[in-house]
């Protein structure tokens, strides 16, 4: 197996990080594959409860392998191949039950937007640059940029990076609403464990499927929404967990009235 993604699980969280350093995480044919493979097995293991997904190296990622798609003789159709397999992992992972933080360290180019958008919480170190590039080279937004960009900056300002050889600094990142958090960067890894190890420590289950709901209720009709937030609740009340965690909360409310 190629170690271009490693997958680390250990006490219910799973570290999946990007370990093509030397490309900047730049994802080639093989590197697709397997991250469509380990989002498959990291959202179907009922073990894991939290993901954090990092890099090594200077960068985050930089997209797709640009230098392999044009020096493998790939076709457009192989290219085609290719992004929906990685877009399957996005789509695997964005849609699971799995509450997943970004450790993002370092650069962010092209459908590297879209894998770190694929994660719900992003700290992103004060260093950290944000760029398009994909008209530059005569290419158009994959690995799910059309959809996360504007979902996450709105539409105006995703065209801004698309449309303009536009670069913005981890501050830009953070009033856009891009990322959630910056830091210095010996400080993103331990913030992000930290953040998974809040979701593994409280109500772990409920955390995924808040997740769930928001990012499955981007794409379906008002009241689909309202009937499987209905269900949710339901279920989840069902459960041990939370039968004790209302009650302590009620308890409490209880002592601190008049």
């Amino acid at each position: 197996m190629s170690d271009s993604i490693l997958l680390h699980v250990e006490g219910g969280l799973a570290r999946v990080t990007f370990n093509r350093p030397a490309s900047l995480n730049a994802m080639d044919f093989e590197m697709g594959a397997l991250w469509r493979d380990i989002a498959h097995r990291v959202t179907n293991d009922p073990a894991v409860g939290a993901v954090i997904l990092d890099a090594a190296g200077p960068a985050f990622c930089a997209g797709g392998d640009v230098v392999a798609m044009a020096t493998s003789g790939a076709a457009g159709s192989d290219v085609t191949a290719t992004a929906h397999i990685i877009h399957e992992g996005i789509r695997t992972f964005a849609l699971s039950d799995k509450p997943i933080v970004a450790a993002v360290q370092g650069a962010v180019a092209g459908g590297g937007l879209g894998l770190m958008l694929a994660a719900d919480y992003i700290v992103a170190a004060d260093s950290a640059k944000f760029v398009s590039k994909y008209a530059n080279i005569g290419l158009t937004p994959d690995l799910g940029v059309s959809t996360l960009l504007p979902a996450a900056i709105g539409q105006r300002r995703a065209l801004q990076l698309l449309l303009q050889d536009t670069t913005i600094d981890a501050a830009t990142a953070l009033d856009w609403g891009l990322v959630a958090e910056v830091l210095p960067r010996d400080e993103v890894a331990a913030r992000a464990e930290a953040i998974a190890r809040f979701w593994l420590a409280g109500a772990t289950a409920a955390f995924g499927q808040a997740k769930r709901l928001v990012r499955a209720g981007a794409d379906r009709p008002f009241s689909d929404n309202l009937d499987d937030e209905a269900r949710s609740i339901g279920a989840r009340f069902e459960t041990e967990e939370s039968r004790v965690r209302v009650a302590a909360f009620a308890a409490a409310s209880a002592k601190s009235r008049p």
